[in-house]
């Protein structure tokens, strides 16, 4: 619990902000683009994140993130039957091509001499997007997943309708 106020601020801010973009963007843009691939694709990524997080089960950071985001996937399939999914991905793809990118290659070491946040390759594939570990991508996809699921089962409880979804 020895985190600094930034680390903190992170779980608030990052989730809110993501949060944020996805119902402004589910707001402006009606149609959902990715509805007819969101189901097949999430099947795909159970499949892929749950091999990669066995074949890996030694490295922590892989290991977790990965089945621990496959799990949750599969509950939206199976569980909570979730008719977002097309939205979120839509959302997930803006947000990580664009400010995660950014800021988290800042922090990894993109543009500087020296990184901010260092990660023990003993934990992880080593496999980096620029300076990015692969394993932040599908951590950002959890704990944005986590987040949308929460906003959008209050709207359930609500019950706005979909296209009224309060900013």
């Amino acid at each position: 619990m020895g985190l600094p106020i930034e680390e903190w601020l992170f779980f608030v801010c990052i989730p809110y902000a993501s949060v944020f973009t996805y119902a402004c963007l589910n707001l402006l843009i009606k149609k959902d683009f990715l509805e007819p691939y969101a189901k097949p694709f999430s099947w795909v990524l159970i499949v892929v994140l749950s091999i990669i997080a066995f074949a890996n089960i030694e490295r922590v950071y892989t290991s977790v993130t990965f089945f621990s985001a496959a799990l949750f996937l599969l509950i939206h399939l199976l569980i909570l039957k979730s008719d977002y999914l097309g939205r979120f991905f839509f959302t997930y793809l803006i947000i990580f091509l664009f400010p995660f990118l950014i800021v988290n290659g800042i922090l990894t070491g993109s543009f500087l001499t020296e990184p901010v946040v260092w990660y023990n390759n003993e934990e992880n594939l080593s496999l980096r997007i620029f300076t990015i570990p692969v394993e932040d991508f599908v951590y950002g996809l959890l704990l944005f997943l986590m987040n949308v699921t929460i906003y959008e089962l209050l709207i359930v409880k609500r019950k706005l309708p979909k296209n009224e979804h309060s900013v």
